[in-house]
């Protein structure tokens, strides 16, 4: 009797499957085969191609209010990102190309399943609640000498950010007076105060709000006047702490904070009760929260803001993430951590963030991978988790450079910006150098890695974006072209020591390949703290 043996054929090309079974065949001599029946074929199962997403970085032709349901992540800034039943909702500062957003509420936000595709909801507030001309007012009759009102207030309404506690969500949200304190000028006095209030939501796809009035707001501590004369004085500022840009955290004891903070003598932590959301008084300005991080010791105005916050069990570590330098260009993330939710927050090289030291590392910063025209404006950001996989993520805005030939007002481009997170084998968040996509995971070996890539290392230059570099990584292990040196891969920790540095390796969508494409990218720190990204071509 013949015998005839199935054969089975398995490729692979980049990381996907492809399986082809072959034709299998009986022998007329084999008894159970009828002779007239046709051979049997099984079809090949092939793993399609990954369709990832296609949507433009320069969606100017987009950008208006009538075009928003193909938005996607176009016109974000300052994000916030929660889960709420099988959607990601996404909160924003009132920002867009062109202020499409105008005379359309505040606080826009959009929703999505998968962090890829969002859909543009609205916006979550109709119009500033009456409490905030109230306040605004009563503090200015009893200031020394006594101010008058002010009687239409135009306001600006920052940052928010919302946070499921107990069964309600809650949106801590900025709202601030964009005009002098006194006088017509900005020259000759400082801006008036900004107000932190708070909203709560039974559910977040109801997008019905009820707002419990305000935390906590600007409030001058007597040691700088509000009006002067001649230029601004960049060392000084008249409140103590900006009530701008709100994160909020629960500590494992069970314990409320509202981090919050900009530009105005540093970062502050203030201790809330955790029934009301608030803090039970603001009477004394010790009631305005404690310092925890400060860019320099003496400096009253310094370009640090947008906190964000969060407990890390894993690690049992509060990080901190800031925003540094001026949000148009220059915008850089840092982040320090502590053992205590109030601090001494430290950096990498253990410099004390909270008494004013420089904080490292530095996760974001203006960059540039060939073909494109690179990102700017990077920082602000969100860190969540899928509460599902616990996988962390970032989110921010970032901007196209200024003067991108063809795009009018280019730096006013925004896109959202949604990155996984990873953490390094000594406790350190580092941000994946491509935008998230949804890319399948795939079987990484060191095969995997032997080809050309771009490399950038993040030197921090002020409003200078940081360019990729052509290297090559060699079956021995070499790294040649721009660099040299070795490499090398621990597969347990899909970590890639490339000239002593440890990076943790993804796979990643190509956002920048005149063809969007799938690829392997890679993402550490060096010893003291500079992101180094990297691409395979």
């Amino acid at each position: 009797m013949k015998n005839s043996n199935s054969i089975l054929k398995i490729a692979s090309y980049l990381g996907l499957s492809l399986f082809v079974l072959a034709t299998v065949s009986c022998s007329k001599d084999d008894p159970t085969t009828d002779e007239t029946d046709p051979p049997i074929v099984v079809p090949p199962v092939v793993t399609p191609t990954f369709n990832g997403p296609k949507y433009a970085d320069n969606y100017t032709s987009i950008a208006s209010w009538s075009s928003r349901s193909q938005w996607n992540l176009a016109n974000v800034h300052d994000p916030t990102v929660e889960k709420s039943g099988e959607y990601y909702y996404m909160y924003q500062t009132d920002a867009s190309y062109g202020n499409a957003h105008d005379g359309h509420g505040h606080f826009p936000y959009r929703r999505s399943k998968d962090l890829i595709t969002w859909e543009f909801m609205g916006t979550a507030m109709a119009q500033a609640p009456a409490w905030v001309k109230d306040s605004l007012n009563n503090k200015r009759a009893r200031m020394v000498p006594a101010l008058p009102p002010i009687t239409n207030p135009r306001y600006g309404y920052w940052a928010p950010f919302v946070k499921k506690v107990g069964n309600k969500y809650r949106m801590y949200y900025s709202i601030v007076v964009d005009e002098p304190i006194t006088g017509t000028s900005f020259d000759t006095s400082w801006s008036e105060r900004a107000f932190i209030g708070l909203a709560e939501s039974d559910d977040l796809a109801s997008n019905v709000w009820v707002d419990k009035g305000m935390v906590v707001c600007s409030e001058p501590d007597g040691l700088k006047p509000y009006s002067y004369t001649g230029s601004r004085n960049w060392e000084n500022a008249y409140f103590k702490f900006n009530a701008i840009d709100p994160t909020f955290t629960i500590t494992p004891e069970g314990e409320h904070y509202l981090i919050y903070g900009s530009w105005h003598s540093g970062i502050a932590a203030l201790k809330l009760n955790p029934t009301t959301g608030k803090p039970d008084q603001l009477k004394t300005l010790s009631d305005y929260g404690t310092r925890i991080a400060s860019r320099h010791p003496t400096s009253r105005w310094q370009a640090s803001e947008g906190p964000e916050i969060i407990y890390n069990p894993d690690t049992q570590y509060y990080y901190l993430f800031l925003a540094y330098d001026e949000l148009s260009v220059a915008y850089n993330t840092r982040v320090a951590r502590s053992r205590s939710i109030t601090g001494p927050y430290l950096g990498i090289n253990g410099a004390n963030i909270t008494n004013g030291a420089d904080c490292w590392p530095m996760l974001t910063h203006p960059y540039g991978f060939n073909n494109h025209t690179g990102w700017v404006g990077f920082s602000h950001c969100s860190v969540f988790q899928n509460p599902d996989t616990k996988e962390w993520f970032y989110a921010s805005q970032a901007r196209l450079p200024e003067g991108v030939p063809g795009i009018n007002a280019s730096n006013a481009v925004m896109m959202g910006h949604v990155r996984a997170i990873q953490w390094t084998e000594d406790g350190w968040p580092v941000v994946d150098a491509e935008r998230y996509a949804g890319v399948p995971k795939t079987t990484i070996t060191e095969a995997s890695f032997i080809g050309q890539w771009e490399q950038i290392t993040m030197n921090y230059q002020y409003k200078t974006i940081q360019k990729s570099v052509n290297i090559f990584l060699t079956a021995d292990k070499k790294v040649s072209g721009a660099l040299t040196g070795t490499w090398s891969y621990d597969s347990v920790n899909k970590t890639l020591i490339v000239n002593g540095i440890k990076c943790k390796v993804s796979d990643a969508w190509d956002w920048e390949a005149s063809t969007r494409k799938v690829t392997l990218s890679y993402s550490g720190l060096t010893a003291d703290g500079r992101p180094v990204w990297g691409k395979k071509k």
